[in-house]
């Protein structure tokens, strides 16, 4: 009987996670490129099957019986949607859009001046007082030859990437694509940071100026997915309730017999 207190917590605890990742991704509706994260759920059954069949797994298996009632399930991995958004156009010289797969490689500096490598696809770019592209939250965007400066002059960039001013070439934008894109993890300001398994491989898509990628979030679909989690976290928090009800009588009624 305990056992139903403990799936009903679990059940509740798994809701609230997922309450987290639909709350996060509807206030990033409106951030440009953001991708959208969904939550990957497991019962407590597949993941004991998963120990069972490690070998290397240290559990000490008994024939007793464990009991009928569901240990719930777990949330085993947030994993990221990295299918693309609509795209605006704002007129923007410096707002760029990736149609196809494809992120923006960029310089972070932390407090201590260490440099690193990052991605996005958030491409609202704009110019510092070096003529340096850099995106909003002042990140410096990179091409072949380094940080992206711009000259003076009337500004075009291709689909390849290719910057020019008054005709003349300037840099080409780098970007990068993966082949295991599920192995990239968010840093914040929209930007990813690889891992040693991930493998990058060329870009094979175009970019397109003055344009921008939406966020790939359906407001209506996250709500309605809100509308569900409340309901099933309310059905957990019942059934805790009938649970200590029933203790309470087992306690108080059945123990004075």
């Amino acid at each position: 009987m305990n056992r139903g207190l403990y799936t009903g917590a679990i059940g509740m605890m798994t809701q609230m996670k997922k309450m987290d990742t639909i709350t996060n991704n509807i206030a990033n509706v409106n951030n440009t490129g953001f991708k959208k994260d969904t939550t990957v759920v497991q019962s407590f059954s597949e993941e004991m099957m998963k120990i069972f069949d490690d070998p290397s797994a240290s559990l000490v298996r008994t024939n007793n019986e464990i009991g009928k009632v569901s240990l719930g399930n777990f949330i085993t991995e947030v994993s990221t949607d990295f299918s693309s958004g609509s795209f605006e156009e704002t007129g923007g010289t410096y707002d760029l859009a990736l149609d196809g797969d494809g992120f923006f490689v960029i310089e972070t500096v932390n407090k201590d001046g260490q440099t690193a490598e990052k991605y996005t696809r958030d491409g609202s770019f704009t110019l510092n007082a070096n003529n340096e592209l850099m995106t909003k939250e002042g990140n410096y965007v990179l091409g072949e030859n380094g940080r992206v400066v711009i000259p003076n002059g009337i500004i075009s960039i291709s689909e390849n990437g290719y910057i020019y001013s008054n005709g003349e070439f300037v840099d080409k934008i780098k970007i990068v694509d993966f082949e295991n894109k599920e192995t990239l993890r968010k840093t914040g300001d929209n930007l990813y940071a690889k891992i040693e398994e991930t493998k990058e491989k060329p870009f094979t898509g175009r970019l397109i100026q003055s344009h921008l990628e939406k966020a790939n979030v359906n407001v209506v679909d996250e709500m309605v997915n809100m509308i569900n989690v409340s309901r099933i976290y309310e059905l957990n928090q019942k059934m805790i309730q009938n649970h200590d009800s029933i203790l309470g009588k087992a306690v108080n009624e059945i123990a004075r017999k």
